[in-house]
Formats: C-alpha cells, sequence, structure tokens
C-alpha cells in the first residue's frame, strides 16, 4: 500500500431522513452529505450499508432508490461504498451489479447468520463471500456486527480477510483484545484494511490500523482526533477520544440511531426522527446531550 492509501482513513454513514410519507427527505440528505464531506471530511460515504440508516424498513426499490440519492449527493467528491448485505447470495449480487452501475467504488456485506438456524461456519462464511466476489468487480468490506449478523470468532475473520475479494473490514466490537491482534494479523500483516468505531478510534490508530466508521455527527469528533493524531499531538488525540466516553453512551438506551438523529437536529443539520415506530430522544434527554455536546468539539455549533 502507498502512504495515501495509508493515510487514517473515515468511513462515515449518513443518516436517513425520512418526510412525513416515511420516503426520503431529499434536500436533507443533500444538506447532510454537504455536512459530511466539508466538515468532517470523510474519505469515504457508505450509501445503505448499516443498520443506523434505517435501511431495512424500505422496500427493495427504496433501497436502491437511496442508493442511487446518496451517490448524487455526493457527486463524486469522495468514494461512496453501498452496502449489498442480504441473506441471499443472489440478492446481495444483484444489489452489487446496481452499485457498479450508479459507480459505487466499493461494496459491504454483513457476515451472514444461517437462514435455517445456527452460526456459519467458517466454510459456510468463505464460500458466501467467494459467490458474491466472483460476480462483482467492486472490493468488498467485511461487516461484522453480531446481532444482525454473525458473531465471527478471530480465525474465522482472519481466514476471510485473505479472500482476494474482501480489501477492508469494518469491525463493530469494542473488544481492546479482539482488535488488537485483528490489526495486527490483518492490517499490518497486509491482507485488508481494518476499520473499527468512534469509542476505539484512538487505540485503532496507534496500534496501526486503518480507521473507523461512524455515522454523524460522530464523524466530525473523529475528523478533529484523526487531524491531532497526524500531526504527531498525541496529548491532544487523547483528550479528544474522551468526548466519546459519554458521548452517545449515555443515550444509548434509544439506540444509536435516535441518539444520533437527536444530536444531528442539535448541532443544525436536521435528519428527520427515527423510523416509526420507534420513539426519538426524549425533550428532557435532549436537553442533556445539548450541554454535553457543548462541550466538545461540537460545541460551536450548538444553538
Amino acid at each position: 500500500m502507498n502512504a495515501e492509501q495509508r493515510a487514517p482513513g473515515l468511513i462515515v454513514a449518513p443518516l436517513t431522513p425520512f418526510d412525513a410519507d416515511l420516503g426520503v427527505d431529499l434536500p436533507a440528505l443533500q444538506r447532510e452529505i454537504d455536512y459530511i464531506i466539508d466538515d468532517c471530511r470523510a474519505t469515504m460515504v457508505v450509501a445503505a450499508g448499516v443498520e443506523t440508516q434505517e435501511y431495512t424498513y424500505l422496500s427493495m426499490e427504496q433501497r436502491l432508490d437511496l442508493v442511487r440519492q446518496t451517490i448524487e449527493c455526493v457527486a463524486g467528491r469522495v468514494p461512496v461504498m453501498v452496502g449489498i448485505t442480504h441473506p441471499s447470495f443472489r440478492t446481495a449480487i444483484g444489489i452489487a451489479h446496481q452499485a457498479e452501475r450508479l459507480g459505487a467504488a466499493a461494496v459491504q456485506l454483513l457476515a451472514p447468520l444461517r437462514p435455517f438456524a445456527g452460526p456459519p461456519t467458517q466454510a459456510d462464511l468463505i464460500a458466501y463471500y467467494e459467490a458474491v466476489g466472483r460476480e462483482t468487480h467492486l472490493p468488498i468490506t467485511l461487516y461484522l456486527n453480531p446481532g444482525p449478523g454473525a458473531d465471527v470468532s478471530v480465525p474465522d475473520t482472519i481466514a476471510l480477510a485473505k479472500l482476494p475479494c474482501i480489501q477492508l473490514i469494518k469491525e463493530s466490537s469494542r473488544d481492546l483484545a479482539r482488535v488488537s491482534r485483528l490489526i495486527v494479523e490483518i492490517d499490518r500483516a497486509g491482507h485488508a484494511r481494518y476499520f473499527t468505531t468512534m469509542q476505539m478510534l484512538l487505540a485503532t490508530l496507534q496500534l496501526g490500523g486503518s480507521g473507523a466508521t461512524m455515522p454523524p455527527p460522530g464523524s466530525e469528533i473523529a475528523r478533529h482526533i484523526i487531524d491531532a493524531f497526524v500531526a504527531g499531538d498525541h496529548a491532544r488525540a487523547a483528550e479528544l477520544q474522551l468526548q466519546f466516553a459519554l458521548f452517545p453512551a449515555k443515550w444509548m438506551h434509544r439506540g444509536l440511531a435516535p441518539a444520533m438523529k437527536a444530536a444531528m437536529s442539535l448541532i443544525g443539520v436536521p435528519t428527520g426522527e427515527p423510523y416509526p415506530p420507534y420513539v426519538p430522544v426524549t425533550a428532557d434527554e435532549r436537553e442533556s446531550m445539548r450541554s454535553l455536546l457543548r462541550t466538545t468539539v461540537l460545541g460551536p455549533r450548538i444553538g
């Protein structure tokens, strides 16, 4: 990998703003993506790829339309990675082909649970990713998120990272023992670029990982952490990383998407409320969040 490829990456998954008819609010999406690119300085944007984007509530037609709208809003300013997750590898391939036609730079695919129950074996996972990889020229991001997907062991993750079609990994755990080992055995070994979460960002950079994936506005805090780290100001980077100690943790009982949508409203880039019937952050919780965010790098944006 050359020096440009090894620069820390910040992959941002825009929240999906819904209008009164539960369609995508395109003007709100455009404002959000402009913020993600201009202010957060994302190195890549994810289209309909992670659960915080609430894409699972959409029909396939709506999901593909969200992908198209996201790519159009980005307008070539940064690469776009398209989520193609689906239990059927044939459907995932179909979405990948749509992503190719729309100009995507990569696809993201959640490690699947077996549809007939039980955790997948290493052979199951390899066969699944190879089946998709044979049908698309786009690099695949292995998305690891137990719950909606499989709980993939360390040995199985390393085996998958060695597949030529897998060039990036999105790790959702906050397990330092797991993360540190996989950075050594995957990223530093040259198999794939390994990205973690906002809570693990600084540790990931210090250990030689590639960066992190997250929704906004956490991505703006992350941008400041990356800037400080690259500048060699490690004390400042550590101070900034502490801003993720309470945010969004204090509001995670509502879910990450509702917490981040509340924060986006507070910084003046509203992305609406969670898809119903799920409830938003309460008024009292929002005021508590406002007080905390005023103490972070997002403070100047808070009304």
